[in-house]
């Protein structure tokens, strides 16, 4: 019991049980704001009265209810935007501002401490930050 105790009280566990239900009530708020708001719109645009979402057409006595789709993948789609908008790009822009490998195809030497690969005109290797011999490290 006390390693199941260790493994729930370790910080990414206990952040991923966040990120879950702040992913959860961000998608409810989206639903409700797409059922309430951007489906009416669509209906009017579309030209249909009343909600939208209870558009439907029926096939031999089977009903398909296009209208809870198109609310579905209104959802999706500024679900998908935001999450693109305010998570992907970010984190996206801070890797390739702190990235630590090579670009591939560029050349590359060994770190004299730690044997990293490390662009060969490097001053200090981003490993391990020991400053390379053989260059100079400005102040």
């Amino acid at each position: 019991m006390d390693g199941f105790r260790k493994f729930l009280l370790r910080g990414n566990v206990v952040d991923l049980a966040v990120a879950v239900v702040v992913g959860a009530a961000f998608g409810a708020l989206v639903t409700s704001f797409v059922a309430a708001f951007l489906t009416p719109l669509v209906g009017l645009v579309a030209g249909a009265a009343g909600d939208y979402s209870e558009r439907a057409f029926e096939v031999a006595g089977t009903v398909f209810p296009y209208g809870l789709f198109v609310q579905a993948l209104l959802s999706f789609l500024i679900v998908t935007a935001v999450v693109y908008a305010l998570v992907v790009r970010p984190v996206q822009r801070l890797m390739d501002r702190y990235r630590t490998e090579p670009e591939p195809g560029a050349p590359v030497r060994e770190c004299s401490e730690c044997l990293s690969s490390i662009p060969a005109a490097a001053r200090r290797c981003a490993f391990c930050t020991v400053e390379q011999p053989g260059t100079q490290v400005r102040p």
